[in-house]
């Protein structure tokens, strides 16, 4: 009797361990989290009150710069920001393995991997009008985009910078310096913006050069707390030739986070160009492009979740913790779930009014209410895979992620999209069934290759990753 209640004694001991654990690793992933959907929010609205100011303009205006902030992303920022996002592996699991100066030279090797993939990158926007012109486009609406395009480069470079030292940031959980450096620019943003589209005379170029200037103001914001602050004093480290030795390392992680990225931003990208061929396309790629929008806002929340589940994974391995490691993916997991049964259930009850936020148009408003259900189930999708796509990151499995996404999306999502949108006639329906497909199948086989992961495994890799090269201890610069 008295050895039946030890055992009960001790079962409920460990199951409130348990909880404590769990609920104390909920508040770390809220604090990171939190001000990360702030920061992705922000540096999107950016562009989008850049596009809305635009819009006053009148429908050529509009377009072009439509058009080339579309063609923008998929060939210049999508890049840059999978690019980055590989300094998610080796910065958290070096800050995890208290290896800090690591973290400063990874930063610099990042920045000048970066900066060299603008230089192409910018030769593709400065012909950007020209290439518009041979593909069939109307030649105001190609010139003005080439125009519009050619006057963010400036802010291609600026992004390109910021990227690695919001990285460099996230790693340390320092994340409210980055939501108040965003939230501020944002603020100088919206009238530097108007000033320089409505009072200058500008324009639309007035709108693009504004965009650069935000992100130019991010950086300098950034390098100035990085330089200053006792909070990276660890950190920093002093620009040599050590740090643009071992670019090969960054690469290596850089690229397939790069590719795993692009193929799915870019699959988005294909559905609007698609419906701009289906039977009635104004309609089509307006509704489109509205639930593509209301997505993308929906989705700046799992994707704070996946980049704090990115940096708590990273750090716990790199420490060497892979039962930390391990809870934290429970734990993200569960609260990205409930927070998207939540949002989708949300998102569903205003199905009647979310058209008229984009439209007053009857034929527009209605269609909207239609695809609302699947844009629900959509939400659930993309913030189960935004999750684990932040815990591949986390854990340096950028390449099983592309290969991932090239099956879901272009295997799979696509090829299902066509069928369904052009051969069943089902429209933009059809087309959004197919990437829905697509976005199943990669939640399902990133969900299997998580849960089949040898944690002390990966726990091992970190390490070796981390110590794998000797650099130097000395201070100063980043």
């Amino acid at each position: 009797m008295e050895e039946t209640l030890l055992k009960r004694e001790e079962v409920g001991r460990t199951g409130r361990r348990c909880c404590g654990e769990f609920a104390a690793e909920v508040r770390r992933l809220a604090y990171l989290a939190g001000p990360m959907v702030g920061v992705t929010l922000s540096q999107y609205l950016v562009q989008v009150t850049s596009s809305m100011m635009v819009g006053h303009l009148g429908e050529l205006a509009l377009s072009s710069a439509s058009i080339a902030t579309s063609l923008s992303g998929v060939t210049g920022y999508s890049l840059l920001l999978g690019m980055a996002s590989g300094l998610e592996t080796l910065c958290g699991q070096a800050y995890g393995a208290q290896q800090y100066k690591k973290l400063g030279i990874h930063t610099y090797r990042a920045i000048l991997s970066l900066i060299l993939v603008c230089l192409p990158i910018s030769l593709i926007w400065v012909s950007m009008g020209k290439l518009l012109s041979l593909i069939g486009q109307d030649p105001l609406i190609s010139r003005e985009a080439g125009k519009y395009a050619t006057w963010m480069i400036p802010g291609l470079f600026a992004y390109a910078t910021a990227q690695p030292l919001m990285k460099f940031l996230q790693s340390q959980s320092l994340i409210l310096p980055m939501l108040i450096t965003s939230v501020a620019t944002l603020c100088l943003h919206i009238p530097l913006c108007w000033i320089l589209v409505f009072k200058t005379g500008l324009g639309n170029v007035g709108a693009a050069l504004s965009i650069s200037i935000s992100y130019w103001i991010i950086v300098l914001i950034l390098v100035l707390y990085i330089m200053y602050s006792d909070s990276c004093k660890a950190t920093r480290a002093p620009i040599s030739k050590e740090a643009f030795r071992g670019i090969n390392e960054f690469l290596k992680l850089a690229v397939p986070s790069a590719v795993m990225i692009c193929l799915e931003w870019w699959s988005f990208e294909l559905l609007v160009l698609l419906s701009g061929v289906l039977p009635n396309p104004r309609l089509e790629t307006s509704v489109l492009s509205i639930c593509l929008t209301s997505i993308a806002l929906l989705y700046t929340i799992p994707y704070g979740l996946g980049a704090a589940a990115s940096t708590r994974v990273s750090n716990e391995l790199g420490a060497g913790n892979p039962e930390g490691a391990h809870l934290v993916v429970r734990v993200s997991i569960s609260v990205v779930f409930a927070e998207a049964v939540i949002v989708s259930a949300t998102l569903f009850a205003l199905r009647q009014v979310v058209g008229y936020a984009y439209s007053n148009e009857e034929e527009v408003t209605d269609y909207v209410k239609e695809m609302v259900p699947l844009v629900s189930i959509s939400v659930i999708l993309d913030s189960i895979q935004g999750v684990l796509s932040g815990i591949a990151r986390g854990c340096g499995w950028q390449h099983l992620g592309a290969y991932v996404n090239l099956g879901a999306y272009y295997l799979i999502g696509v090829p299902t999209a066509v069928v369904l949108g052009f051969i069943f006639h089902i429209g933009g329906k059809g087309l959004w069934i197919g990437i829905m497909c697509g976005a199943l199948v990669q939640s399902i086989l990133l969900g299997v290759i998580t849960s089949f992961t040898n944690w002390h495994k990966q726990a091992e890799i970190a390490r070796e990753r981390v110590f794998e090269e000797k650099l130097p201890l000395d201070n100063g610069g980043l």
